[in-house]
């Protein structure tokens, strides 16, 4: 299964960024005996300013895909049920999840109708790049505790 954080804005250079990097590079290469991956970041960005506008630009990225949004409103999930339904996905044959991250000022209500999930990283509001490597990091954790790797410890 392939998997995508498809986000809004592109990231310059920057620790977060360099964070974002290791954590794709690792769920990659530790999930392609699982059968996740490859782990990707798309950057979009749109010509116009609005949610509507970021939606158009997103959505050809999301074409076949389990889409889970990021949003204020989702499930905050344990690392281990993170991991339980990215597997559950998987097994039931999903060939493509999408993690979606909107611009500033969130995503538009119409694409975050489309999707099959919300996730939440808590109350707290997080900057872009942090909630990228956040997610990065999520995925990796997910992947390893798949994997039977030490890396996540209860």
């Amino acid at each position: 299964m392939r998997i995508a954080i498809v986000a809004v804005g592109r990231l310059a250079r920057s620790p977060e960024t360099d964070l974002v990097k290791l954590y794709v590079e690792r769920a990659t290469n530790a999930g392609r005996p699982l059968g996740l991956g490859p782990v990707e970041v798309i950057e979009v960005e749109a010509r116009k300013p609005g949610k509507a506008a970021e939606a158009e630009v997103l959505r050809p990225h999301l074409d076949g895909c389990h889409i889970i949004v990021c949003d204020e409103h989702g499930a905050a999930r344990p690392s281990r049920a993170f991991a339980a339904e990215i597997e559950a996905l998987r097994d039931r044959g999903v060939r493509k999840l999408a993690f979606v991250i909107g611009g500033a000022d969130g995503l538009d209500p119409g694409l975050i109708g489309e999707a099959q999930g919300k996730l939440a990283f808590g109350p707290q509001t997080w900057p872009h790049a942090l909630a990228r490597a956040m997610l990065a990091e999520q995925v990796y954790r997910a992947v390893s505790i798949l994997g039977g790797s030490p890396y996540h410890r209860d």
